[in-house]
């Protein structure tokens, strides 16, 4: 008798080690067992709109799930519905449901590079960037665009431009728009460090002073080794009171960057950002300079030069003059290379 109730409470115990097994093995299969499959690492991005169900079809698909059992069962277990946070996620080939969810849970997102581009107008900069994060580029051009936000960070509808510093930053994709704004003052205050400030008071000019200069040195140069020659050029006109005369400035004027030849019928805008009509400086930039801009000016060449003409070759360069005679010679050149292509605006 007693070896049969023995017999019985080991059967029982085989069972039931035989189901623990077989729980255990379940679980790990389906929690702990690689699980994602994706060619490579790849990015799932949750956003304001999303809820347990389309996080469900993002991670299967994207993610190239196997089984979505077990991303089920955490879930279900956790009250997902309750946690869903925004974000930018990393999903690596390979990876398991535990992992992974708990990633998304917890809001554990990946990085990503922002880029901050050299662009014309801060109307294309707000779409930019509403390309790459989360917030809508209405938000970001609702808050550029509003005086009383400007006046807080120190600038107006004119001078905007001059916070953003063009480069390639490390942010979270879900960042909000205060968050970004915070960002770029951060960035503008590491980027004007004491010795770009001590160069800008050198030269007499404000930082700000400094990014219209370097914004119109880019518009008319991309070649990045004659930077310097231009803004030493622009420098010249402003310390002996000539207007600058600056064709690029004529073409943010009448907001049309395809021209590539201006005559005197531009010329007669009235506009404050006609240096033609309106000595030294423009009201602010005419577009998001860049480093490389604004370190030629705050570096500019010394010369007595105060004329420039684009070269006949198109090669994208200038010839240079210190007088006016020599500057017509340069542009009767110019004007015939333009002639014989047809290029008459």
């Amino acid at each position: 008798m007693r070896k049969k109730k023995i017999s019985i409470l080991l059967g029982i115990f085989a069972i039931l080690l035989f189901i623990a097994i077989i729980c255990t093995g379940t679980v790990y299969y389906y929690l702990f067992a690689p699980q994602f499959h994706p060619p490579k690492t790849t990015y799932i991005y949750i956003d304001r709109d999303d809820t347990v169900d389309s996080v469900y079809n993002k991670v299967k698909i994207q993610g190239h799930l196997k089984k979505i059992t077990g991303f089920k069962w955490m879930v279900k277990w956790r009250d997902y519905h309750k946690h869903i946070h925004t974000g930018r996620y990393v999903v690596r080939p390979g990876e398991n449901v535990y992992h992974v969810f708990s990633r998304f849970y917890r809001g554990y997102q990946e990085p990503m590079n922002l880029t901050i581009g050299s662009v014309r107008t801060l109307d294309k900069l707000a779409r930019n960037i509403g390309k790459q994060l989360m917030i809508d580029s209405v938000e970001i051009s609702r808050a550029m665009n509003d005086s009383v936000f400007q006046h807080k960070i120190g600038y107006n509808k004119e001078t905007m431009a001059c916070l953003f510093i063009p480069e390639t930053y490390q942010v979270y994709w879900n960042m909000s728009v205060n968050d970004f704004f915070e960002r770029m003052q951060k960035e503008h205050q590491k980027f004007w460090n004491s010795e770009r400030l001590k160069k800008a008071e050198d030269i007499s000019m404000t930082p700000e002073e400094v990014c219209t200069l370097a914004s119109i040195v880019e518009e008319e140069t991309n070649n990045n080794s004659e930077k310097p020659m231009v803004a030493g050029l622009y420098i010249n006109r402003l310390h002996s009171g000539m207007p600058l005369q600056a064709d690029p400035t004529i073409k943010f004027a009448l907001r049309d960057f395809s021209l590539r030849r201006i005559t005197n019928s531009h010329l007669s805008i009235n506009s404050p950002y006609n240096t033609y009509r309106n000595p030294g400086l423009p009201p602010g930039p005419i577009r998001i300079p860049s480093p490389i801009g604004i370190d030629a000016v705050l570096n500019y060449a010394k010369h007595d030069y105060i004329y420039m003409c684009a070269k006949e070759d198109f090669s994208g360069t200038h010839n240079f003059a210190s007088n006016y005679v020599e500057h017509m010679r340069n542009a009767r050149k110019y004007w015939k290379a333009l002639n014989e292509r047809k290029i008459f605006k």
